[in-house]
């Protein structure tokens, strides 16, 4: 995080080539717990590159060290890994104090704490009440094998569950109250854990996975499609875009495929074809105003950008859970977007961008406010504005490390 700005220009506006883009940060991080409660029958290749996952990694390291009793495991920024370790340390050995960064001690954690607290596990607050650091006492005696948790909060707090669900000595039913967040991450949970011999049963507004061993396995991380979702805007952004990412699949597990087809709208094609996935510009441009993001809130933020430099007025729904993220990433937005004349104003759940006061003025300078994706969503401005700025530029090591010299690779200049 020492580099405090880089500033973006990109002469020729022409985009052509392909870059391969590390493997999943979702993906990864599940299969990293999978891997610790199989004790090694779940394999891994491709594992993602991403600072997130590193920090998965080390933790789950940590929390097997057999000579410690207590341990402190400090996560960082790694909202996934906090979500996930809640639930898998009361299967390990010893106790736990789990903490994070200052932002991660005011994103909520009870809707989880709660939903294990009332199967048996020991789980206390070390600060605020509902909000990280957490103690907790490993190897918990199950006192229940069902519970009711909220569905429209987030939807790792069920992945979490889910994970440790097979472990448990009394398997584990979940009972979704409400409706259900980015309901493809939950799918992708499960994908996963059949992948790995699970089984799961789900009927209407219940899942429930019995007590049963894993099976051994290697499981293959896919590219990132969240990644991608930043290419699709570079492209629809060029005069002149062809790129080709390997690796991505048509059948993906992965919720942020739907990338795929809101980018239809903006004039990008998707071809898969054996090489990779091919993203090509097009003249091909809706009128659509109305996109929903409830099961895919991590690409709001490109698209949100992509429409103001666009000078396209779209409303966005379905983004409530971008508030408790690294950042609120709706004041975030309205923020930046801001800069060169653009308003996202509030109505209800719905949000409309209106963007007939955007100006091409420059230069611009953007804040990251401590958000990988601020970053990387309003980096693809450089081929519209002459020149930008983007502050904070190495927050982009929490998902994608490699973002920077991909760009360089077609063809934007970058000056620390």
């Amino acid at each position: 995080m020492s580099l405090k700005s880089i500033s973006l220009t990109h002469p020729t506006k022409a985009i052509s080539g392909t870059v391969q883009l590390t493997g999943s940060k979702s993906e990864s991080n599940r299969a990293l717990i999978l891997e610790a409660l199989s004790q090694g029958l779940v394999r891994i290749e491709n594992l993602s590159e991403a600072a997130d996952t590193v920090i998965m990694q080390q933790a789950l390291q940590q929390a097997q060290d057999t000579q410690a009793t207590h341990k402190t495991i400090d996560i960082g920024p790694a909202g996934t890994a906090m979500r996930f370790l809640t639930s898998y340390l009361n299967l390990a050995n010893g106790s736990f104090t789990l903490t994070g960064t200052e932002r991660m001690q005011q994103r909520p954690i009870g809707i989880l704490v709660d939903a294990l607290r009332s199967i048996g596990a020991d789980i206390t607050y070390e600060k605020a009440e509902g909000y990280p650091p957490l103690r907790i006492v490993g190897g918990f005696q199950q006192t229940a094998d069902n519970l009711r948790i909220k569905g429209d909060v987030s939807s790792q707090y069920l992945s979490s569950l889910l994970l440790v669900a097979a472990t448990l000595e009394q398997g584990l039913t979940l009972n979704i109250e409400g409706e259900l967040t980015s309901k493809p991450y939950v799918s992708m949970t499960l994908d996963m854990l059949q992948e790995a011999g699970i089984k799961h049963h789900w009927s209407e507004n219940s899942v429930a996975i019995a007590k049963q061993p894993f099976l051994e396995t290697t499981i293959y991380i896919e590219p990132d499609w969240s990644a991608a979702s930043y290419w699709y805007s570079i492209v629809a952004l060029s005069d002149n875009g062809h790129i080709i990412l390997p690796g991505l699949k048509r059948n993906s597990l992965q919720g942020d495929i739907a990338i795929a087809d809101i980018m239809q709208h903006f004039g990008v094609e998707s071809r898969f074809e054996i090489d990779g996935l091919h993203l090509i510009k097009t003249d091909n441009i809706s009128t659509e105003k109305l996109f929903d993001f409830k099961e895919c809130p991590d690409l709001a933020q490109t698209v949100v950008a992509l429409a103001a430099g666009l000078k396209r007025d779209i409303s966005i729904t379905g983004v409530e859970t971008l508030k408790i993220k690294e950042t609120d990433r709706i004041a975030a937005l309205r923020q930046e977007i801001s800069k060169f004349g653009a308003e996202l104003i509030t109505d209800g759940d719905i949000y409309h961008l209106h963007t007939a006061g955007v100006a091409l003025s420059e230069p611009l300078t953007f804040d990251t406010y401590e958000d990988h994706r601020m970053a990387m969503a309003f980096a693809p401005l450089a081929l519209i504005f002459n020149n930008i700025t983007i502050n904070e530029p190495m927050v982009v090591e929490k998902s994608y490390p490699l973002f920077w010299e991909h760009l360089k690779s077609q063809g934007f200049k970058i000056v620390e």
